[in-house]
């Protein structure tokens, strides 16, 4: 029998293609939902799911849902046992992406608040490869600027805020280039447009803080505590001017998606050598080794399913 995507939807176990929602959801029009996306990465040798740092990914899910007044009826404890029983379900053996999503269900259009609306919960898995194809990145700066705190949160993940990383990724592509790198109003970088990004130069890595409209990324925080307490190196949070990105020894960019992904050019200049550097390659070591649950100093960080 050939595995499907399946959901947990409304208190069920379901195939993904019978959840859905009415034309009139109030999410569809607004982009009032919240969401998360959580690797589930396959462990040949035991045969198991390795599911990366699930916890913190929910308690973010919630912190998500108080910034959009919505309620989640499932705590974390609650959360991690309906995926891994959509897991068990989903009969995948291969990586998978998990995407919880709670919205605004209210079938109501002209409705401009977020009170007084129902909410809803959606649990999807569905197998994932590479998000980004390739070695190294051939990035371009954007035109697009990363929207701004002071406009809505960017420190949790609003559903309705990726259309500011969907416009600019999407001229990258049809520019040939495979990502985007947003900068703020002020000049500054940001982030990709789904990503983390860093800088090393002089074995220093550098990536902005928390405060230029970067995500606390899950993944972010994974590799820079590999960064120092595995390879000793020293990792800073502060403001990266356009500049620095040209004149780095190596870029990367980091996420649920990305995994950690080299970028070898930016705006048509080679990065270092233009493919992996020395320590981007350390760290992707490291990094493929624990998410599948293999290195056992942080297997606590696994889920095994």
């Amino acid at each position: 029998m050939v595995a499907a995507p399946l959901a947990y939807f409304r208190g069920e176990f379901l195939p993904a293609s019978d959840a859905k929602v009415g034309v009139m959801t109030h999410a569809l029009h607004y982009g009032t939902a919240v969401f998360e996306g959580i690797r589930s990465n396959w462990n040949s040798e035991e045969q198991k799911h390795s599911v990366f740092r699930p916890r913190e990914h929910y308690v973010r899910l919630h912190d998500s849902c108080n910034i959009l007044r919505m309620h989640l009826q499932y705590n974390v404890d609650e959360l991690l046992d309906i995926t891994k029983e959509l897991i068990q379900k989903s009969g995948f053996k291969e990586d998978l992406y998990i995407r919880p999503l709670v919205f605004k269900s209210e079938e109501r259009v002209a409705n401009l608040k977020l009170h007084e609306l129902s909410d809803d919960f959606v649990l999807l898995a569905v197998p994932l490869g590479n998000y980004i194809d390739t070695r190294a990145a051939r990035c371009i700066v954007s035109g697009w600027r990363r929207i701004d705190e002071s406009m809505v949160p960017t420190r949790v993940k609003i559903s309705g805020n990726y259309i500011n990383g969907i416009l600019a990724k999407t001229d990258a592509i049809l520019a040939g280039y495979d990502e985007a790198i947003l900068l703020n109003d002020d000049g500054s970088v940001a982030e990709g447009t789904g990503e983390n990004i860093f800088i090393v130069r002089n074995n220093i890595i550098s990536t902005p803080p928390i405060s230029s409209n970067a995500l606390p990324g899950i993944t972010r925080d994974c590799v820079m505590h590999l960064a120092v307490e595995e390879l000793g190196l020293t990792v800073e949070e502060r403001e990266i001017g356009r500049g620095e990105l040209y004149l780095a020894d190596e870029v990367f960019f980091t996420g649920t998606a990305a995994h950690l992904t080299a970028v070898g050019e930016i705006d048509n200049r080679s990065i270092g050598n233009g493919d992996v550097g020395e320590i981007t390659g350390a760290l992707q070591d490291l990094y493929f080794t624990l998410i599948r649950g293999s290195n056992k100093k942080y297997r606590h960080w696994c889920l095994m399913v």
